[in-house]
């Protein structure tokens, strides 16, 4: 027969958000809001709960850095989408004469509203641009406009 240590019994105060999260822990993994409460305290006070910390900080911020590089990606794509643009715009798009200019003028809004709407679609559902773009592509390879 296996002898049984008697526990000791503490009374705690917490928090009703704590409590109901408590209990809610406990109902979901079919086990006593004690046993919970005991385990949560060891690993509290265990000699390596400072080196589990750690290593959870480093693979948050490990995370944080891969979230920031695809960020960086993203940012660096636009800005190139955008001088490859206005080049090619620039190359390509003659001066108006004043009469002609001014009706330009009233046609590109018209068409920079239509423009708006469409991008308006294409980020609500459609596929997104760096999602099309490989990252397996050598800038070396890729060419230049």
């Amino acid at each position: 027969m296996i002898a049984r240590k008697k526990k000791v019994q503490i009374s705690v105060y917490l928090e009703a958000p704590i409590m109901t999260m408590l209990a809610d822990y406990a109902a979901r993994r079919d086990q006593s809001q004690s046993m919970i409460a005991e385990a949560a305290i060891a690993s509290f006070l265990s000699p390596d709960a400072d080196e589990r910390r750690e290593a959870a900080i480093a693979r948050r911020l490990d995370q944080i850095d891969r979230r920031l590089a695809r960020q960086e990606r993203d940012v660096g794509i636009a800005v190139e989408t955008l001088a490859v643009f206005v080049r090619f715009w620039l190359a390509t798009t003659p001066a108006l004469p004043e009469p002609a200019a001014q009706a330009a003028r009233a046609k590109a809004a018209e068409r920079y509203e239509a423009f708006v709407t469409a991008l308006g679609r294409r980020l609500a559902k459609g596929p997104k641009l760096r999602q099309e773009i490989s990252e397996d592509v050598d800038p070396k390879e890729a060419g230049g406009i």
